[in-house]
């Protein structure tokens, strides 16, 4: 009877220890991609803001250097998720 209890107690050790770590990598997971999510907001604006900055300094008939980094700052932020995607799937 005793051995019985014992196993009983170390499947719900076992199963708790999976519940905690699963816990713990969701919440790593999530907060990765918040990061990137940060740092891609955070290079877009400042692509937009030295366009608009250069814009506004050239004169220009059309807010073209806006437009530019703009782009520009999304195909390096793109890149930059997709790099470090196949960098974290490289090492599994």
């Amino acid at each position: 009877m005793s051995k019985k209890i014992k196993k009983d107690a170390s499947k719900k050790a076992n199963i708790s220890k999976k519940i905690d770590s699963s816990k713990g990598a969701s919440t790593s997971k999530g907060a990765n991609y918040l990061g990137l999510a940060f740092q891609m907001g955070i290079l877009i604006f400042l692509g937009a803001y030295g366009g608009m900055k250069l814009d506004k300094k050239i004169g220009g008939e059309y807010p073209i250097f806006t437009i530019i980094f703009s782009l520009l700052a999304i195909v390096l932020s793109m890149y930059n998720i997709i790099r470090k995607e196949i960098h974290k799937n490289k090492k599994k």
